[in-house]
């Protein structure tokens, strides 16, 4: 008797509370269904199901080999779907959410050849920085830039991108250069809104970690926004490199604190699970791999 096939009737019976159910579900007759389950006890030498005229139920035994076949069975089941996914021409519909600056400057100048790689693909790209729930709102991907915590979503670092604090020569000529982290509290700060850490700004120093509250007059929700102010002598900024590297540049703006550093933050593609992912989103996740550097 094939193990499996008697694992899969095991769990077709007790999924659908009779051999009957069972045997309509699995399109065998009823008596086939009674013939793996009885093999199945016989082989193992132990009673997996009580069975009366009105109700079946687990046996204690039964119900440690019945969470055990579900793990088998679905790990089966996840390998033929890896294989096949594999194998399958990347086609369809490809919704991507990505925050606004690094979709405009990052990915947009990417897509021409991903399509000339994978022409089946169409790509629907929705851009906001908010943290969308990928799930709810029908997403296939996500692009996250941050420091991932525990979820039930699946993540693959592209790359990384460190914080930087910036101010224009301007500024600083007419308020003064900060040496250190506590010397912010005195300045004019524009501030991110969706930053993890809010109004906290956390750096490795010298003599370790320090951690400073500082007091935006300003706060936006797109970094760019932020820079712009910066770039516009409004003040301090707090911004990933991949945004104020152009400006740091030309010129127009001027890294601070050097001997301070703050966070590195990945950059991550998050998708729904890892079974079943379908060749689309699959190659979209290698292509994006392979076309960064380890830093932007």
């Amino acid at each position: 008797m094939d193990r499996l096939l008697e694992m899969q009737t095991f769990c077709a019976v007790v999924e659908a509370g009779s051999f009957v159910s069972a045997s309509e579900g699995m399109g065998v007759s009823k008596a086939a269904v009674s013939r793996y389950i009885n093999e199945l006890e016989s082989r193992l030498g132990v009673r997996l199901l009580h069975r009366t005229t009105r109700r079946l139920s687990l046996t204690a035994e039964g119900e440690v080999f019945y969470v055990r076949c579900r793990e088998l069975l679905a790990g089966v089941e996840e390998a033929e779907a890896e294989l096949t996914s594999r194998s399958s021409v990347a086609k369809g519909v490809l919704r991507i959410n990505a925050p606004v600056s690094f979709g405009i400057h990052h990915l947009a100048p990417l897509w021409g050849e991903f399509h000339a790689r994978y022409p089946d693909v169409e790509l629907n790209i929705d851009l906001s920085d908010r943290m969308v729930d990928i799930v709810e709102e029908g997403f296939d991907l996500a692009i996250r830039i941050a420091t991932l915590r525990n979820s039930t979503l699946v993540s693959r670092r592209i790359t990384a991108t460190r914080l930087m604090v910036c101010a224009s020569p301007e500024y600083l000529w007419a308020n003064g250069t900060p040496s250190q982290p506590e010397d912010l509290i005195h300045h004019t700060v524009i501030a991110y809104s969706n930053l993890a850490t809010g109004n906290e700004w956390h750096f490795e120093g010298p003599n370790g970690r320090i951690s400073i509250r500082v007091r935006p007059w300003m706060h936006a929700n797109n970094g760019e926004t932020c820079c712009a102010a910066a770039v516009a002598h409004q003040g301090i900024i707090h911004q990933p490199s991949f945004l104020v590297q152009d400006d740091l540049a030309a010129g127009r703006l001027v890294e601070l604190m050097p001997d301070y550093r703050s966070a590195e933050l990945g950059v991550y593609a998050v998708y729904p699970t890892r079974k079943f992912v379908t060749p689309k989103v699959r190659a979209l996740v290698d292509f994006l791999v392979s076309a960064f550097p380890a830093v932007v």
